[in-house]
């Protein structure tokens, strides 16, 4: 049985891109695997955000994981800060990855140019190396990600090669499987991905059908009139047809060929109408989860039994580099 191991940052409101593009992809995994799906809390650290918010964000996650399918008796659900051996293994993979290595990562390159680098915290500049930590600790052999993450993957598994030349078949080695399909872009700007950070472009898990409805209905389109995908020259019209057809399991050709001759504004009408037919019960199952007393043991319940596991490897690195 194959362990797979994934997880989200908590650093704002969950929106249909992460649903659509990871939510509701874990339940796939956990009937025929060892699923670990995790609250990536020390990640969201890495750049300003409030303390009652980063709680708040933590516990709407975990509902939302479980709101979208996941069941703690199949899965492994957990937050990543009660688990102590991330980052105790963090502390000591630092010495294994190169500052040249860190310094090539993409994600770090994009907010170093958008912000003050030299106001930067080390946390961002080494995000990659508590990513693997968090692999690592579970052996796992697949780690869902988006194509943004492929490069810290790869980074950790040049690491393991590294430290197990070095030390012994210490560390397994990991896989990244990508996420095929879907990429949910922004409402306001197509070009942007949906991220968490833009009250306008995002449709938020939490919005209320009539925000959805508005925010769809007002979504950044052109001027051409007709209904094509073809992201280079439509962008907010293709990115339309991807959030319908995948909200309605169909192919975009599909999709595509459903809506030839349609106006724009019946054309956004299904396709909020589409949206909201998931998102509503999704909400009514998030709220009774959070109105439970569940959460709480559950992601207790999933702390313990990680902990379990990631202190094994964590012993096993101990040993392998001296420390007593």
């Amino acid at each position: 049985m194959a362990r797979v191991l994934s997880g989200i940052k908590p650093t704002g409101q969950l929106t249909l891109g992460n649903y659509i593009g990871a939510l509701r992809r874990f339940p796939q995994y956990q009937d025929e695997n060892d699923t670990f799906i995790f609250i990536a809390d020390l990640h969201a650290l890495t750049l300003p955000i409030e303390p009652a918010m980063l709680r708040d964000n933590i516990r709407d996650i975990a509902a939302f994981y479980l709101a979208s399918g996941l069941d703690s008796q199949k899965a492994t659900i957990f937050v990543q800060s009660q688990v102590a051996a991330h980052a105790e293994l963090n502390a000591i993979l630092q010495n294994f990855i190169y500052m040249g290595e860190l310094s090539r990562m993409t994600q770090y390159k994009e907010k170093a140019a958008a912000n003050n680098e030299s106001a930067l915290g080390l946390g961002l500049f080494a995000y990659p190396v508590l990513m693997a930590a968090d692999i690592l600790l579970y052996n796992a052999d697949i780690v869902p990600v988006g194509d943004d993450q492929i490069q810290h993957v790869e980074l950790t598994r040049d690491l393991v090669k590294r430290f197990n030349n070095r030390y012994g078949n210490i560390l397994g080695m990991p896989e990244a499987k990508v996420s095929v399909g879907a990429r949910i872009m922004s409402l306001s700007d197509p070009l942007k991905k949906m991220s968490k950070s833009d009250p306008k472009g995002d449709i938020y898990l939490k919005d209320e059908p009539a925000v959805i409805r508005k925010k769809i209905m007002s979504s950044v389109t052109d001027s051409l009139n007709t209904i094509k995908y073809n992201p280079d020259v439509q962008p907010g019209i293709s990115n339309l047809l991807t959030i319908y057809a995948s909200l309605k399991d169909i192919s975009i050709s599909e999709a595509d060929l459903l809506f030839q001759g349609f106006p724009y504004g019946a054309f956004k009408k299904a396709v909020a109408d589409a949206v909201i037919e998931v998102i509503t019960p999704l909400q009514e199952k998030y709220k009774a989860i959070i109105a439970s007393n569940e959460l709480d043991t559950i992601l207790s319940n999933g702390a313990a039994k990680a902990s379990a596991i990631a202190n094994r490897t964590l012993k096993k690195v101990r040993q392998a580099v001296g420390l007593l």
